[in-house]
C-alpha cells in the first residue's frame, strides 16, 4: 500500500510524543486508500501481564489513530475529540514485535465523524478492534499552548516507508 503522507509528532504526547520517556513514540502514515496506519514498538513499560501489551495502551493507540483520521483531509489544525469510544479484545498483543494500527472513517458530517480501527498482528490477525465518534475541533479550542509552533512537527525518520505491506 502506497504511503501518501506522514502526520506530525508532538513533543510530550503519550502516544506520539518523541520526548516522552514512557510514551509510545508512534508514527502515523496516511495511505492511498484513505486509511491511517500507526506503528510503534512497545517495551516493558507498556505491559500488563509479562510480555503482553496493557489493554489501556491498546485503547490509547486506537483512540489516537481514530482521532487523527480527520487530519488527513481537514489539515493539522483540526482534530478529533473523543465523544464515544469502545473496543473488543480478540487476542493478546505481544511486546516483542512492532504494533500496527489501521483506521478508517465510516461516517462524517460537518461537525463530527466516526471511524473504526484495529490492532493487527504480524500474522495478519486482528488482536483488538475499536470504534469511535469524534467532534471536529480546532487546536485553538483544545489547548492554550502554542502547540503548532512549539511542539507539533513532522519528523522524518530514515526508516519511514514509501509503501507498507499490510498483513
Amino acid at each position: 500500500m502506497k504511503v501518501t503522507g506522514k502526520q506530525p509528532n508532538s513533543r510530550d504526547c503519550f502516544v506520539c510524543g518523541l520526548e516522552n520517556e514512557f510514551g509510545l513514540k508512534s508514527d502515523f502514515f496516511e495511505l492511498e486508500n484513505g486509511e491511517l496506519l500507526a506503528r510503534f514498538l512497545p517495551d516493558e513499560a507498556h505491559q500488563s501481564y509479562p510480555g503482553r501489551l496493557h489493554g489501556g495502551i491498546s485503547a490509547a493507540i486506537l483512540d489516537e489513530t481514530l482521532g487523527r483520521l480527520v487530519i488527513s483531509h481537514e489539515g493539522s489544525g483540526v482534530w478529533g475529540v473523543t465523544l464515544e469510544f469502545s473496543m473488543k479484545f480478540r487476542k493478546p498483543v505481544p511486546l516483542d514485535q512492532e504494533v500496527l494500527v489501521r483506521a478508517r472513517v465510516t461516517y462524517e458530517n460537518k461537525r463530527t465523524f466516526e471511524g473504526t480501527g484495529e490492532i493487527v498482528l504480524a500474522d495478519g490477525s486482528v488482536a483488538v478492534e475499536g470504534k469511535g465518534r469524534y467532534l471536529k475541533m480546532s487546536l485553538a479550542n483544545i489547548t492554550d499552548d502554542d502547540f503548532e509552533g512549539e511542539q507539533w512537527r513532522i519528523v522524518a525518520q530514515k526508516d519511514d516507508p514509501l509503501e507498507i505491506e499490510l498483513p
